[in-house]
């Protein structure tokens, strides 16, 4: 059993009650159970099993075990079983790596950035130093939204365009003369999402 506080919810049925109706009341106190312990996870002042801190940020135990290794996350302590025990603040830590990642970091270049600000001669280096990876990839996220918004609304009009086959294209009609279809008076040129499909 884990060395953390149990909850356990005693379910109460009328007398009475029908299967159903006892089976209804134990599900809703499951789900309070369930609530109350994701609640937990975030408490002030409680420490983490390494298994509720991957559970918490999605991620699994081993990427978290890979963090430690790298020296991007420690344990607060260990417990008299010996298990790593988290506080909240490598809640914060493991989510800012994610959220690192998802611009395009590898861990390697999360470590030597950690490293970085573990070895500025101040805080204000070590903000500096954030400071510019962060508007490097700020650029990079404006621009590749830019890009994103571009193919968003190329998809939309090639929906527009696919939605009109249905009703105005023939049966018998060769696929070879979809790119050029004159059945679209009112785009006569496909969008290429819909012209690159059908050119060899």
């Amino acid at each position: 059993m884990s060395e953390r506080n149990s909850h356990r919810h005693l379910v109460i049925v009328a007398p009475g009650s029908t299967p159903e109706a006892a089976a209804h009341a134990s599900d809703v106190a499951s789900r309070a159970a369930s609530s109350l312990s994701s609640a937990s996870v975030f408490s002030d002042g409680e420490l983490l099993l390494v298994g509720d801190l991957a559970k918490a940020v999605g991620k699994t135990v081993r990427a978290i075990h890979l963090y430690e290794e790298l020296g991007l996350v420690r344990a607060h302590e260990r417990s008299k079983g010996r298990y790593r025990l988290f506080t909240r603040d490598a809640l914060v830590r493991v989510r800012w790596i994610i959220k690192l990642q998802s611009l395009g970091l590898s861990l390697s270049d999360i470590r030597a950035l950690v490293r970085g600000q573990n070895d500025a001669a101040s805080a204000k280096f070590a903000a500096m130093r954030l400071r510019e990876v962060y508007v490097a990839k700020l650029v990079e996220t404006q621009h590749k939204l830019s890009e994103l918004k571009a193919l968003e609304s190329e998809l939309e009009a090639s929906l527009r365009f696919l939605s009109t086959c249905h009703s105005a294209c023939e049966s018998e009609a060769s696929v070879d003369s979809c790119p050029t279809c004159e059945r679209h008076p009112e785009q006569s040129n496909p969008p290429e999402l819909v012209a690159g499909s059908r050119v060899n």
